[in-house]
Formats: structure tokens, C-alpha cells, sequence
């Protein structure tokens, strides 16, 4: 088929999701490149969408496949295979000791929806607490706890969801006298209107460590610790959507740790799978206890799969092999030096933010104003395509356009440093006002 009559069967025959197809057809994709059917490689800065942390076909990613795909690749869901249990056990020893209990899935809004459901089982409440800026996924209870995009003309959401202020350091409002981030009164004036809005059955918080298209905003140090003591005292669970920062990406294995705080229900996707679709629940004995003995049902097609336990197993194993929890601390830090400079030398570039390999930068049109520069964005995007790299951009209300930089934990070093001067090149010639 000739490149015009994909685009027109595809106008033709194809759902619009959201997304805006980006202009090339691709062929292949291998490491840290796809390559469209002209044949030009592309540097790819979003690991696929955000999940495929050892590149892609990672040798030892499709040896699992091909091997398990001819042996053992799908059960009914009421059956258990030794890759399910293996993973359960493995997983569960990443992890602290608390968190002993897994279940495994396909996508994150599934594994988000898994949790949700365990969290009013478990606490009887129905009410669930999330981000004004949050992503969660697109399924009717990890879509109603979804506030970034996707609310209206689809009736109403669940009820019982309410938000709090996004800690955004580089936007809020909520200032200490020096002007620095206030957000501990940020997040206590978040509470109380939670408490005011509530009908007095609250259930869950559910967040992201980072919030990823949220425009990559950062939890403040010690904002986990403090979320956690309001949702105890308040009789919540503290679920922490790890899809995005979990195995690795942000220089810990799981982006909680630095924060010393363990959540009640963790849940993993696109990392896991390192591109396959492939999530998980992780949860208490406790809680997991009081779910089964209330009824917990959530009986999906593809729970509990072989195929799905087998790569996330060689996932952890390659990561672990490899030392690339290290690696993405080690160059993640040698990224956001590059993206600082970038900051120092742009009067368009407003804000660096994130960690290790998760990293954000936010365009305006000027640093005084703080003025959203959508028009730019997407133009550097695009001028970014042209010179060989994939860079995705998140405008929201409110915010600059906001690059989402999240190469693959594999990535070389050249490769990093080429696509950093790709996007400062693009910049430079759109905006013009570099120093």
C-alpha cells in the first residue's frame, strides 16, 4: 500500500481516539529508534507510549515471547500457571514486606479500576480522592478519577470523586513570603475542601508520585508522608499509580521510596510490560483479606496470564542484570543538566522538573509572564519530528506546553545527548531569543 492510500484507508476505517497521528507511517522500531517507511530513523523520547524502558526488542523480551507464546500463553482466568506465581513472589520482593499481595492484569486503567473497587470494598467507602491534573485512565472509575481530560460530553462521572490542587511548583498559587512553594498550606486547604465536599465516606487517594500528563509536576519531598498521615486520619487508602515512575525510570525502583512512605494498594502497567501489555495490583494481606471476604470480584479475560507474568518476570530480570535502576539515576542526571542549560540559555523555556529519566520542560512566552506558549510548542514538536525526534507535548488550561521526555532506560548516551540538541536547535530557530 502506498503512503497516500494508508492515510486515506485510515481516514477512511479508523476511530479517532484523541491522539493526532503523528505524520509518519512506521515500519520498525529497534533500541531507542523507530523508523518510518521512508526509512529515517527517529529518536524516540517517549519510549513508545511511555512504557518500553529496555527499548524496543530487547533481546531478552522476545525470547520470552517466542518461547512462552509456543508453550504456554493463555488460561481460563480461574487457572494458575508457575510464570503467575513466580511474578507474584518476585514482584512482592521488590517491595516492602507490607506489600505482599499481587494481582495481575493488562493496562493500567485496569489495574487503577482493580484498585479502586478493593479500596470501597475494603473501607466501605465509595469516595475517592485525585488530582485536579491527574491521568488514571480512560475505564468509568479510573476515568472519573481522571481530571486532566476526557470529562465532558460522556455523562456523568462515578459519583463520589473529588479533587485536590495539584503541587504544581513552577504555577501555584500557595507562596511562602519568599516566594518559594508553599505546599503544605497547599495541601491542607486541599483537605478541607475535600472534607467540606464529602459526604463522610471517603475511601481512596489515589495519585501519581510525578503526574505525567499532568505536564510531569513532581510531588514536593515530604508532600507523600503528609498525604499519607491525612488519608490515616481520615480512614482512606493511599493508592499510588506507579504505570509511569515504577521499575526504575526515576532512579528508584519505584518512585515512593525516596519518601520513605508505603502505600496500601500500588499499581503498575506500562513499565512492567516494557511495552506488552502487561499490570499488576499490589496490595496488604489486610486489605486483600477484607476484600475476599466481602465479595472481591474482578474476573478480566486475560488475569492472571502466562504470557502477560513471563515478560514482566524477564522485565525485572533485565533491569536488575543490567543495572538500570542505577543507569537512569546515573544519566537522568546527566539529562537534566542538558535540560537546565536549555532553561538558563531560552527565554521560552519556563521550568525543568522531574527525575531520573522522567523529566518535563515547559514552554512560555516569556519566564515574567509565565504565559502559555502553545503555538510554539506545537512547532517545535514538529520541527523536532523533522530533525529525528519524537517528543510528545502536553497543553493544559492554565499551563505552557509541556514536553514529556521519558527515553528508554536502555538509551546511549550520544543518543541522549543528539535528541537534547535536536530539540535546542528546534528551539533556537522557532523562538529565536536564545543567549
Amino acid at each position: 500500500m502506498r503512503d497516500d492510500e494508508f492515510w486515506t484507508t485510515a481516514d477512511r476505517h479508523l476511530v479517532r481516539y484523541g491522539a493526532t497521528w503523528t505524520p509518519r507511517i512506521i515500519e520498525r522500531a529497534e533500541g531507542s529508534h523507530v523508523v518510518d517507511s521512508e526509512g529515517r530513523a527517529i529518536l524516540d523520547f517517549t519510549s513508545g507510549q511511555m512504557s518500553s524502558i529496555l527499548g524496543h526488542g530487547h533481546p531478552a523480551v522476545v525470547r520470552t515471547v517466542s518461547e512462552q507464546v509456543a508453550s504456554l500463553d493463555h488460561l481460563f482466568s480461574g487457572m494458575l500457571s508457575r510464570p503467575v506465581v513466580d511474578l507474584a513472589a518476585r514482584l512482592s520482593g521488590t517491595l516492602p514486606e507490607s506489600l505482599s499481595k499481587v494481582l495481575l492484569l493488562t493496562t493500567g486503567a485496569e489495574s487503577n479500576e482493580a484498585a479502586l473497587k478493593m479500596a470501597k470494598l475494603a473501607t466501605g467507602g465509595y469516595e475517592v480522592v485525585s488530582f485536579d491534573r491527574s491521568w488514571h485512565g480512560m475505564t468509568s472509575g479510573a476515568g472519573s478519577a481522571t481530571f486532566s481530560a476526557g470529562r465532558r460530553g460522556h455523562g456523568p462521572p462515578l459519583p463520589g470523586n473529588l479533587v485536590l490542587p495539584t503541587p504544581n511548583a513552577y504555577r501555584s498559587p500557595f507562596r511562602h513570603p519568599d516566594g518559594s512553594h508553599d505546599w503544605r498550606t497547599e495541601l491542607e486547604y486541599g483537605f478541607a475542601m475535600v472534607d467540606q465536599q464529602s459526604s463522610g465516606s471517603l475511601a481512596a487517594c489515589l495519585v501519581e508520585p510525578i503526574l505525567s500528563s499532568g505536564g510531569i509536576v513532581e510531588l514536593p519531598e515530604g508532600y507523600l508522608a503528609r498525604l499519607q498521615q491525612l488519608c490515616r486520619e481520615r480512614g482512606m487508602l493511599l493508592v499510588l499509580d506507579e504505570a509511569q515512575t515504577g521499575l526504575g525510570r526515576t532512579g528508584h525502583l519505584y518512585a515512593f521510596e525516596r519518601d520513605g512512605v508505603v502505600p496500601d494498594v500500588l499499581t503498575l502497567s506500562k513499565t512492567l510490560g516494557a511495552g506488552l501489555p502487561v499490570a499488576a495490583v499490589v496490595t496488604t494481606e489486610e486489605v486483600e483479606r477484607a476484600c475476599h471476604e466481602r465479595g472481591f470480584l474482578f474476573f478480566t479475560t486475560h488475569v492472571s496470564d502466562p504470557l502477560a507474568a513471563s515478560v514482566a518476570l524477564t522485565v525485572l530480570d533485565v533491569i536488575e542484570q543490567e543495572g538500570l535502576v542505577e543507569r537512569a539515576a546515573r544519566v537522568g542526571a546527566v539529562l537534566g543538566e542538558r535540560l537546565a542549560d536549555l532553561m538558563a540559555r531560552h527565554d521560552v523555556v519556563g521550568d525543568v522538573r522531574g527525575r531520573g529519566l522522567l523529566r518535563g520542560l515547559e514552554l512560555v512566552t516569556d519566564k515574567a509572564s509565565k504565559a502559555p506558549a502553545d503555538e510554539l510548542g506545537r512547532a517545535v514538536t514538529a520541527a523536532c519530528l523533522e530533525r529525528g525526534l519524537h517528543l510528545n507535548i502536553v497543553q493544559l488550561p492554565g499551563m505552557g506546553g509541556v514536553f514529556r521526555i521519558a527515553p528508554p532506560l536502555t538509551v546511549a548516551e550520544d543518543d541522549l545527548h543528539r535528541g537534547v540538541d535536536i530539540l535546542d536547535a528546534a528551539i533556537a530557530e522557532l523562538a529565536g531569543n536564545s543567549r
